[in-house]
């Protein structure tokens, strides 16, 4: 991908080709942006099952220009037998990352469609959901090529999954990871999507798809029952914001990361980086990368649980003085904490201007690995993050909400500028979304350039174990030696490495014009018409 797609009608933007494409029909039949969102989440379910699923969670900022967005949260709860007692008796010191006692939490990202779209129709929304589902079904039952992801991934991860309820029967060929351009078929999976269509999305909490959950979940051994998902729901939340020169940016509050992501942009916005691509450019937003990712371990988490307000940490007086911290030559001492994450971010925009950041996600890849037989659905394993020893908003005790890494992202600009933009990668998040919203909004670079370019990843996340400063190996040489020179624990990766995320963009400008950009790290595009 080398250039930025325009188009005035409509765009989408996912990290796969056929749910961009699915979305991008519903936007051609006059569906708006939330509903060619839905169309995309339910195909990525199907077509890209390592990276998300309909038994995760989700967060939606829905938003127009001039108007402040609305954020949908949904956030599946520790369940009421998730206790660390319940671990304890297992004779473990640790939440596992795989299996029954991974299955935790709920999954909420179906309640969340189903807020989206009250959400939807409040903005004209019309589609029913059955033809919002109808090309993920179509795939699921008909059959999708596996991409070189799916492949690669569950080669890597078989021997931790292969034992796991439920996953070799659907995602295993003959024990081995299926070939790249073979055909996988989904049915059980695709029926459900059909019944979701019919029945609405309370079914999978409270109906009878809901009685098929909860006992696929009691077969396999996980504490999710029935009462934690009939107390399951999506609410609508005001999204945190800062405001940079020029502009002011939104993100998702806690239990998310949203705020580091903020945090990140308005520190290295102090810092008095005049240039792209260059050490203070790099270094700037590592460093700033620190500061903030300091406050939110030590802060974020369930948000009815935590002891600080996040917005305190987007005033003023507060960045300037983390700003202040950052010594503009020398690296401040690495590793703090790192979080995993497997996810997918996607976006659009309609032609009236109303505009979707959305991410949905398992987790890890596969999430807990288990698949659930009458369903065909994939369980996250989003529970293990939480703590099982010490205090705080990230202890595990029934009806909290787990640490998120996710967080969708929006921009006004006073130029008239509106843009949706976010990554998969953990940890990484923030920083992509750094990467790229800098390039893009503070430099000036082209969208797509912005994405494309060689990006960097401080810490552990998605398919990586170390916590270096990771490079993509298109770097000059001169630069990656200036940062090893500042204190920086340098590590080069492959160009276009997945583990740096696989990030979307796309901008409306005040003529109404759309700009959209993929990420050549990804299976998708941006496309419009």
């Amino acid at each position: 991908m080398l250039n930025t797609v325009r188009a005035r009608r409509g765009m989408a933007t996912s990290p796969h080709h056929l749910a961009t494409e699915a979305g991008l029909r519903v936007l051609r039949e006059g569906g708006n942006a939330v509903e060619a969102t839905v169309a995309m989440a339910a195909a990525l379910a199907v077509v890209y099952p390592h990276m998300t699923s309909i038994g995760g969670d989700g967060f939606w900022l829905i938003g127009r220009p001039g108007e402040v967005p609305v954020g949908v949260e949904a956030c599946g709860r520790a369940a009421g037998a998730a206790t660390p007692e319940l671990y304890g008796r297992a004779g473990l010191d640790a939440i596992p990352q795989r299996g029954p006692l991974a299955a935790n939490t709920t999954a909420a990202t179906i309640a969340g469609w189903g807020e989206a779209l009250k959400v939807s129709a409040e903005h004209g929304g019309r589609l029913p959901l059955a033809r919002l589902v109808e090309e993920a079904v179509w795939h699921a039952e008909n059959g999708f090529p596996v991409t070189a992801s799916q492949n690669e991934l569950t080669s890597e991860k078989r021997s931790e999954l292969a034992g796991v309820s439920g996953f070799a029967g659907s995602f295993l060929d003959h024990g081995a990871a299926p070939a790249v351009g073979s055909i996988m078929k989904l049915p059980a999976l695709g029926a459900t999507l059909r019944r979701l269509g019919t029945a609405g999305t309370d079914d999978f909490y409270r109906g009878g798809l809901a009685r098929e959950i909860a006992d696929d979940l009691a077969a396999a051994g996980s504490p999710v029952a029935p009462e934690d998902l009939a107390r399951c729901e999506a609410r609508r939340v005001a999204p945190l914001s800062v405001r940079l020169p020029g502009m002011r940016l939104f993100n998702f509050p806690p239990p998310t990361q949203g705020l580091s992501s903020l945090m990140i942009l308005a520190i290295f916005s102090r810092l008095g980086v005049g240039e792209a691509e260059g050490f203070d450019h790099i270094h700037g937003l590592v460093e700033a990368t620190k500061q903030a990712f300091l406050v939110r371990d030590r802060i974020v988490g369930d948000p009815d649980s935590m002891s600080e307000n996040p917005a305190d940490w987007l005033t003023d007086a507060a960045l300037d003085r983390l700003a202040g911290r950052i010594d503009g030559r020398t690296a401040l001492p690495w590793p703090a904490p790192p979080s995993a994450g497997d996810t997918v971010w996607l976006g659009a925009i309609d032609g009236s201007g109303l505009a979707v950041s959305f991410i949905q996600s398992i987790y890890f890849e596969f999430g807990s690995g288990i698949v659930l037989p009458q369903t065909g659905i994939v369980w996250q394993n989003r529970g293990a993050s939480f703590q099982l020893r010490g205090e705080g908003p990230r202890l595990l005790a029934p009806g909290r909400k787990p640490f998120h890494t996710l967080n969708p992202a929006m921009a006004a600009f006073e130029d008239g500028r509106y843009m949706v933009y976010g990554t998969m990668g953990g940890e990484g998040q923030p920083q992509t979304q750094a990467a790229l919203f800098s390039r893009y909004a503070l430099f000036g670079e082209e969208l797509q350039a912005a994405i494309t370019a060689p990006r960097w990843l401080l810490g552990r996340t998605w398919g990586a174990e170390s916590v270096t400063l990771k490079l993509e190996d298109r770097f000059p040489p001169a630069l990656v030696a200036a940062l090893r020179a500042a204190g920086h624990d340098v590590e080069i990766v492959p160009p276009f490495d997945a583990m740096m995320g696989h990030a979307g963009a796309i901008v409306r400008t005040a003529d109404g014009t759309l700009e959209g950009a993929g990420d050549p790290r990804s299976d998708g595009c941006a496309s419009g018409f």
